[in-house]
């Protein structure tokens, strides 16, 4: 649980990036709409939950650095006894103060009222600029009134992006984020146990899928993204989510899901037998994985670029791949000319947090960023052979990912998912179980 100080010091030291005469705004992710009168179970947009820790829609923050009648302000919707009834408690005004920190908090619908005069003062307006095209809008109709009424004295006269800023500053994860991160790891890894010590012959991806949300729903976690529950040739489809076909009794289903925990993602993929064991062509592929796996994990260190890990991955698959008569030549020149993207054609990871694909830049300066302490990103290597006629029979339509959550500490890395198995006699053993 992150707890209210943390928001406080967030927006804190947002604040000393912009600097006085400066202001920042955001808002709150709308509801989204389903069909008729129902809509989406409502998630918060990252950038703003990261910030006030409010899950409502109809907000907007405002931090204006240095302002002496208060810093941190929040629009909300006030307490409303009869909608409350319907839709459940609201933060409301006094909560907004009392259980999230703020300085002062307004009614969202005196946002048109309000906003303009607290721009008077500021020479540099902060914004996810392209990211709302309706918000960016009424910025500058706010902008454009109060300049129009003051003859061009007052408001800001710049409007700068926010994205680097803040999404730097979410890239290293504090104790407490750690500890959500944990625990969606822990709660994402189970059900994945769960979904092994299921499966078996005559079963469907859907009926695996069902064991996944079982688990998360025990512990009041959603999914964090739609999983993928990929049996036999299904895959090798890197972004398979039908889930709704039967299970290769003598082939194997990849899985790749995680659930969130107060918005923080765990993202986990294993592949394993239906019918319990790895034949030995599966078992042949599976453990070029696994292995390219372990050699990337390693060099997931503080001070090591962030290529390194795909660079070690994939060194590691090529030599498989050369090995088993996939790949002909020697190991350099099938990496240098890339020959090996027919059978693995994405990167090795990404950085995880509030969103499973989680904000940062990889590069700085056209250079791979240098990993830190308190980074979490995923690493997962996999192969994916189709059924070219060039293909040994016993190797087509073999798809396997296996991929952890990783955190980059002062020594060895730290693998947040670890709690179910991949080595593929575990994996027997706990289906056998």
């Amino acid at each position: 649980m992150i707890q209210t100080q943390e928001f406080c010091r967030r927006r804190e030291r947002l604040m000393a990036e912009v600097g006085n005469h400066s202001m920042v705004v955001l808002a709150a992710a709308p509801e989204r709409p389903r069909n008729g009168d129902t809509f989406y179970p409502y998630r918060q947009d990252s950038d703003f939950l990261y910030l006030t820790g409010l899950n409502e829609p109809e907000a907007m923050l405002v931090l204006l650095p240095g302002r002496e009648a208060g810093e941190q302000i929040l629009f909300c919707r006030e307490r409303d006894p009869d909608r409350e009834r319907w839709d459940g408690p609201r933060l409301g005004l006094d909560g907004a103060r009392e259980q999230l920190g703020f300085d002062d908090a307004f009614p969202i619908t005196d946002l048109d009222d309000i906003l303009p005069g607290l721009m008077e003062g500021c020479t540099r307006l902060h914004h996810l600029v392209g990211k709302d095209a309706g918000l960016d809008q009424r910025i500058i109709g706010w902008r454009n009134r109060l300049r129009a009424e003051s003859k061009g004295e007052k408001g800001p006269g710049e409007i700068v992006s926010l994205e680097h800023l803040l999404h730097e500053q979410r890239l290293i994860k504090s104790r407490d984020e750690r500890r959500c991160m944990a625990r969606a790891a822990r709660i994402s890894a189970d059900a994945m146990t769960r979904a092994m010590q299921t499966c078996a012959p005559g079963l469907n991806e859907a009926e695996l899928t069902a064991e996944l949300f079982h688990e998360y729903q025990r512990h009041g976690c959603p999914p964090a993204y739609l999983p993928i529950v990929a049996g036999g040739a299904n895959a090798l489809v890197l972004h398979y989510i039908a889930n709704n076909q039967p299970l290769p009794d003598d082939g194997l289903v990849l899985i790749d899901a995680g659930c969130e925990f107060e918005g923080y993602a765990a993202d986990i993929s294993r592949t394993f037998p239906v019918n319990g064991r790895f034949s030995a062509p599966q078992r042949e592929i599976y453990d070029i994985v696994l292995a390219a796996q372990h050699a990337a994990i390693d060099q997931v260190r503080a001070g090591r670029p962030y290529e390194a890990f795909h660079d070690a991955a994939v060194r590691v698959l090529v030599e498989g791949l050369v090995g088993i008569g996939l790949l002909s030549g020697d190991v350099d020149s099938n990496i240098e000319q890339g020959l090996y993207r027919r059978f693995y054609m994405h990167k090795t990871g990404h950085w995880l947090g509030l969103d499973v694909h989680d904000v940062g830049e990889y590069r700085i300066d056209e250079q791979s960023r240098v990993l830190e302490k308190n980074m979490v990103l995923t690493v997962e290597p996999g192969l994916y052979i189709g059924d070219d006629d060039d293909i040994p029979a016993h190797f087509r339509n073999i798809g396997i990912r296996i991929e952890d959550d990783v955190r980059v500490t002062e020594g060895d890395p730290e693998v947040l998912t670890e709690r179910v198995v991949k080595a593929p006699d575990d994996i027997e053993q706990v289906m056998r179980g």
